[in-house]
């Protein structure tokens, strides 16, 4: 049987775009060890690195400094059983209009035979030219870039392009048809006549975002909560803060944790409880979560002073009373005696760090974490 060719370009879509002639500047993009791990051992692809190396053997990019990064990457990868097939890499530079040069195809003449499927091949790169690479061949392309970006491309593109995504997650569900590896996503929305929330939360994210609630204190709690989960999370929350800060911190708590429970759906093979023990100089905070279905607060704090800043210590448990409501979660928390900032900055680093561990996703498992049979 013919075999189907994954063309995957290596800076840019495996490692950070620039020219790698050093080993502290190897930089793996977030996802492509699992994605690329599981598409390589589905055996459904033959993997083709296809690379252009600008002046790779010049003064300015000797071969040596190329030559022992690009090893390393590649040791890498095998080291996470992702073997590739065939490695074709131009170290010409674009003046010298090269035919091995994408977007020409001087070095894949091997691919025009009976022995390869090029029409129900793919290409994956983060540049234009992979995209004409792929016309060339005769195959599609996906265009590793953010989804936004696909009205960039002219019709003739388009219609060589069949997705564009700058998630590994979701490129390896679509390649191998497989639900359970496309990345867990959502975005709810909340107007009331008392607050307006827009939330998008990406749980398999690298803890990217934008914070805006117009209370800066609770801004830099929710940045903990985005930097250690690993979540993707962008807020843009306004509110009746004339009044007080009641309304907007509630709401947000409540559309957080609606995101979370949107986005774990049937919550099949993710881990499900969730713990952290946190230490921050003088006080311990401990964390537990249960996204289990049934929500309850477990509350044992107590704050000396009664603001931080402008920002009532008392709404910091009102904050997570409403995200247990929302997520369906059990969610106890226990912080110590100490400076009022620390304690709530070790309650929400802690509570970060639980649903990091909670929604982990087994990668190997579809069962639901529950001997119910349902949550």
């Amino acid at each position: 049987m013919a075999e189907r060719v994954l063309f995957i370009d290596r800076d840019g879509v495996i490692v950070e775009e620039g020219q790698i002639d050093t080993f502290e500047k190897i930089k793996y993009l977030s996802g492509v060890f699992g994605a690329l791990s599981k598409i390589a051992s589905s055996g459904l692809w033959y993997l083709a690195m296809v690379s252009n190396q600008d002046g790779v053997g010049t003064p300015s990019f000797p071969k040596e400094e190329f030559e022992g990064p690009h090893n390393r990457i590649l040791d890498t990868l095998r080291g996470e059983g992702i073997v590739f097939d065939a490695l074709h890499i131009d170290y010409s530079l674009p003046q010298d209009h090269c035919p091995g040069r994408k977007p020409g195809i001087g070095m894949l003449g091997q691919y025009f035979t009976q022995a390869y499927d090029l029409a129900n091949s793919l290409v994956i790169g983060d540049r234009l030219t992979d995209i004409e690479l792929a016309e060339n061949l005769g195959c599609k392309a996906i265009w590793y870039a953010p989804e936004g970006r696909k009205e960039e491309l002219d019709e003739r593109l388009a219609s060589v392009c069949i997705l564009v995504s700058d998630n590994w997650a979701r490129i390896a569900s679509f390649l191998l048809d497989d639900e359970h590896l496309a990345p867990r996503t959502a975005t709810v929305e909340r107007k009331t006549k008392e607050t307006a929330i827009t939330l998008t939360l990406n749980l398999d994210g690298g803890g990217l975002g934008t914070i805006d609630t117009g209370l800066p204190f609770f801004d830099h709690m929710l940045e903990q909560v985005k930097r250690h989960s690993g979540c993707d999370l962008t807020i843009k929350a306004t509110g009746d803060l004339v009044v007080d800060e009641h309304h907007l911190v509630e709401d947000v708590g409540i559309v957080l944790g609606q995101a979370f429970a949107t986005a774990l759906g049937d919550k099949r093979g993710i881990s499900r409880y969730g713990f952290e023990v946190l230490t921050m100089d003088e006080v311990l905070g401990e964390v537990a979560i249960d996204f289990g279905g049934r929500p309850y607060l477990q509350w044992r704090a107590a704050f000396k002073r009664e603001y931080i800043g402008n920002f009532p210590t008392e709404m910091i448990e009102h904050f997570f009373k409403s995200f247990s409501d929302g997520a369906e979660a059990n969610l106890a928390l226990k912080v110590s005696e100490g400076n009022a900032h620390h304690q709530s900055e070790a309650l929400f680093k802690a509570f970060a760090r639980a649903i990091k561990r909670a929604v982990h996703r087994n990668p190997y498992s579809t069962d639901l974490p529950s001997t119910k049979g349902v949550l």
